[in-house]
């Protein structure tokens, strides 16, 4: 049971490495990354959909004191909440569909950009007294922030496109460990299988790891309202982000969620469920996919998969094009 905030474990640049030289000597094709295009994980991340989970996932975070409190202390999230966006996945697109050099590449400047990130909380919150010290690079907020994005990207799979089987469940789980590791989590720390990672997620949700403070509640309200940005989303995704929010966190960050709201999601749902399957793929699939793809051709991304890039990164091509581009040539 998570009753309370462990003792810290965190990760040095010697336990980094030693995963990453684990990760280079699997099997497989370099320019395929650590997935490849026979794995549930493309499958499922390149759906856009999965972002109606992006808000969910951004508050869950939040909630741990740690994340609100590194966001507060060593960001401009508050102002400008595209910028983490961007960032953010930057690295997550580049783990998943960059080649095997451009995803170890990405995992160390994950670290580095991390080590400087650490202080002291100024209040106490839930199991987290005042003035303790919190760190970035943590074993335990790191795989919180991590199962926030698995879990939340299977519950908007699932919402709109054909469930995964159990068996696709647990496929899933299981590359995503790879995704863990090259976050800076240690897998033997890793529930066991997909069953346990419920558990896991549904324990820290009720547990007093996890608490709303002012801070994290105006840096909730940043998500939820687009600032710094020209996307205003609608009220539906308000209301699909109260829906899947635990009750307690719900009221935490000031979520209603009555009938309207209710009836709301429910329309969503179903238009969602009948529209997005018709999209054309260019579309309706991320760019960073569409570039995985173009590379396994031996050619560079066009013009829409670069556009898609340009939304969801900030920038044309994933982090390190460069060496893709090197395995182009080999």
């Amino acid at each position: 049971m998570i009753t309370g905030s462990a003792s810290p474990q965190f990760v040095s640049r010697n336990n980094l490495e030693e995963v990453l030289s684990e990760l280079e000597r699997l099997p497989g094709e370099p320019r395929s990354g650590f997935f490849g295009p026979d794995s549930v994980i493309w499958r499922v991340d390149r759906e856009s959909v999965l972002f109606l989970g992006a808000g969910r996932a951004a508050l869950l975070q939040l909630a741990h004191p740690w994340v609100a409190a590194s966001l507060m202390q060593h960001s401009n999230f508050r102002n400008d909440a595209l910028a983490r966006f961007h960032s953010t996945f930057s690295v997550v697109y580049t783990v998943l569909f960059g080649t095997r050099a451009q995803a170890i590449a990405a995992s160390r400047q994950l670290y580095r950009r991390h080590s400087g990130i650490r202080g002291e909380l100024s209040h106490a919150i839930g199991a987290h007294p005042r003035g303790e010290h919190y760190e970035a690079n943590e074993a335990s907020a790191l795989q919180w922030v991590y199962a926030t994005l698995v879990e939340g990207a299977v519950l908007a799979h699932d919402l709109v496109l054909t469930p995964l089987t159990p068996a696709e469940r647990e496929q899933y789980y299981a590359e995503s460990k790879r995704m863990a590791a090259l976050f800076g989590v240690p897998v033997n720390a890793l529930p066991r299988d997909w069953s346990a990672f419920v558990r896991y997620t549904t324990e820290m949700m009720e547990s007093p790891v996890l608490g709303v403070d002012d801070d994290a509640r105006m840096l909730g309200e940043s998500v939820l309202s687009g600032v710094g940005t020209w996307v205003r989303p609608p009220r539906w995704y308000r209301a699909l982000t109260a829906f899947w929010m635990p009750p307690r966190l719900r009221s935490g960050f000031g979520l209603s969620f009555g009938a309207r709201e209710e009836e709301s999601v429910r329309r969503a749902a179903r238009r969602l469920r009948l529209l997005y399957p018709r999209i054309p793929r260019a579309v309706r699939f991320v760019g960073p996919f569409h570039e995985a793809e173009a590379r396994l051709r031996g050619r560079s991304p066009g013009f829409v998969a670069r556009g898609s890039n340009r939304f969801l990164m900030g920038k044309p091509r994933l982090l390190y094009s460069e060496l893709a581009d090197q395995d182009y040539a080999s």
